[in-house]
């Protein structure tokens, strides 16, 4: 657990948000598909080893600048389907959201620029890791670029990949607490079964911005993380 605790020190630092994205922090998420919860036994070193796996997560996501290149080595380092599989971008058809004033200014985009909306889920195999709302300025990409992102499941990061773009994270929230505020403090209580994890849908939630080398933003992201990302065995 040495590597996982030191993991969890890392993210001990505050998100730093600027003040005028606010508005975009507070747009709304809407669910679909959940995956099915965790078998893992419902007690405190099962708690604690999901608390850890998620900060393992959201530090890996800190670390790269693409979200489906995190979940590439993700779901192949937790074995979450076959081998060599990687993340298809399946997505949702009839879903559209107009960009209002905070993606408009998270994008440095005019009331009447044209931004797309594309929403994805991130499917390794069989499981759904992610589900992704994204506005994104169609007259930053390339012609190809948008000719793909209209036409195929091929997911955002790698369509732009050739940009070499950045991401800049806003928010990190974790929609699940394993353990208790102030658990370390109280005697350890083991529940009297061995009942699975009841595990929420959604797990984690990102905010963030991705822009070119020279710093102009071209996409906003709403990405929430599903359990499948725990759907392995828990180590013994």
């Amino acid at each position: 657990m040495s590597v996982i605790a030191s993991r969890l020190s890392a993210l001990s630092r505050k998100t730093l948000i600027s003040a005028g994205l606010l508005a975009f922090l507070a747009l709304p998420l809407h669910a679909l598909e959940p995956p099915p919860a965790s078998t893992w036994p419902d007690t405190l070193p099962s708690r604690l080893s999901a608390l850890a796996y998620l900060q393992a997560l959201k530090l890996d996501l800190s670390r790269n600048p693409s979200a489906t290149l995190t979940l590439d080595k993700w779901c192949a380092a937790h074995r979450l389907a076959p081998e060599g599989s990687k993340i298809v971008a399946e997505r949702v058809p009839g879903v559209d959201k107009a960009a209002d004033s905070g993606v408009r200014k998270a994008l440095k985009v005019t009331p009447d620029e044209p931004v797309r909306y594309r929403r994805v889920k991130l499917r390794c195999g069989d499981r759904v890791l992610s589900e992704a709302d994204n506005w994104y300025v169609p007259a930053l990409l390339t012609p190809e670029m948008n000719q793909q992102l209209d036409s195929t499941d091929t997911s955002f990061g790698r369509v732009v990949q050739p940009l070499a773009f950045r991401r800049q994270t806003l928010s990190t929230t974790l929609l699940w607490e394993p353990v208790p505020a102030g658990w370390e403090m109280k005697k350890a209580a083991e529940p009297a079964s061995d009942a699975p994890l009841p595990l929420p849908p959604f797990l984690l939630e990102q905010r963030a911005i991705l822009t070119l080398p020279d710093g102009t933003p071209f996409s906003v992201l709403v990405e929430t993380y599903t359990n499948g990302v725990l759907a392995f065995p828990l180590a013994k």
